[in-house]
């Protein structure tokens, strides 16, 4: 090595990072070339480090991550949780600030790192992510905090690993559980609220993200994994058939209107898998004890 190239490496080593990405990927070819190029425009994309953990894919995806001048870590799929994939990629990040963001979460603004990262600047700030919708499904017009009391109130919405960001120090005093079949990021929350730190929720850090696309059966389990991770750590009670009818006649979740809510498959395979997750937590808990 030559001597230009010891201090071009050692620069490298030593730059600042004032926050770091971890990208979550399996078979993600589609969409993770977007969402790389979306994080190599940010203004402050030369002060971030982008990490992804591969689980396993099988179609072009780590050629693309190689691509763009990143040597992706690779884990057995059938190693993969999603606490213990954004663990293994948080152990190697250097930033202050943590920022999970799925392989198909593309953001939309080239300040969104910027944005993300500001937050941070109050003390009582645990995490930060970008939703737009509230807590009710409305849409969501304005910053909103959210606390121990709210997240009691609705323990589905709020902190998202999705498009997230989070302090390392809380990660390294207490990381993602891995035990969880999903929402390890709403429980990691909850702990930190539960101990008087906060959570902001940003309509403008939302990225172009949905599950859409996605098939019926897909979306089914989805629903029903989310719902069995919710009910490990939060006291909800499963919903009768009778409730669960009048959610789905209710509510808009997201939709425009009453009647294009009534008329999806895809939120009512939504519904159906989410109650079937309550009372699968539900059979957990009997069973299990619930962590400290």
């Amino acid at each position: 090595m030559t001597e230009a190239e010891t201090e071009n490496e050692q620069s490298a080593s030593t730059s600042i990072v004032v926050a770091s990405v971890i990208i979550r990927a399996k078979d993600e070819e589609r969409d993770i070339g977007r969402t790389l190029s979306a994080l190599a425009s940010q203004t402050i994309a030369s002060a971030v480090e982008t990490i992804v953990v591969d689980s396993g894919s099988s179609d072009s995806t780590v050629e693309i991550v190689r691509g763009f001048g990143i040597e992706p870590i690779e884990i057995a799929a059938s190693r993969f949780t999603y606490g213990g994939a954004l663990n293994i990629g948080c152990a190697e990040a250097r930033g202050e600030v943590l920022i999970a963001l799925s392989a198909h979460a593309v953001p939309t603004r080239s300040d969104w790192l910027e944005r993300m990262i500001e937050p941070f600047a109050d003390s009582q700030i645990a995490c930060v992510c970008g939703y737009a919708h509230g807590p009710d499904g409305e849409a969501l017009r304005t910053k909103l905090i959210q606390d121990a009391a709210l997240a009691e109130a609705r323990p589905h919405w709020g902190y998202t690993n999705g498009s997230g960001a989070f302090r390392s120090e809380l990660w390294r005093e207490r990381p993602f559980r891995e035990d969880m079949p999903g929402t390890e990021d709403k429980e990691w929350a909850w702990y930190w609220l539960w101990r008087g730190w906060l959570s902001l929720v940003d309509p403008a850090l939302a990225v172009e993200h949905d599950h859409e696309h996605e098939g019926l059966r897909t979306t089914y389990r989805r629903a029903r994994r989310e719902a069995h991770g919710i009910g490990m750590f939060a006291p909800v009670v499963p919903e009768t058939v009778p409730e669960l009818v009048r959610r789905w006649w209710n509510e808009k979740d997201g939709r425009p209107s009453h009647l294009r809510a009534r008329l999806s498959p895809s939120r009512a395979v939504h519904l159906v898998g989410g109650w079937r997750g309550q009372r699968a937590a539900d059979r957990w808990r009997r069973q299990a004890p619930q962590p400290p």
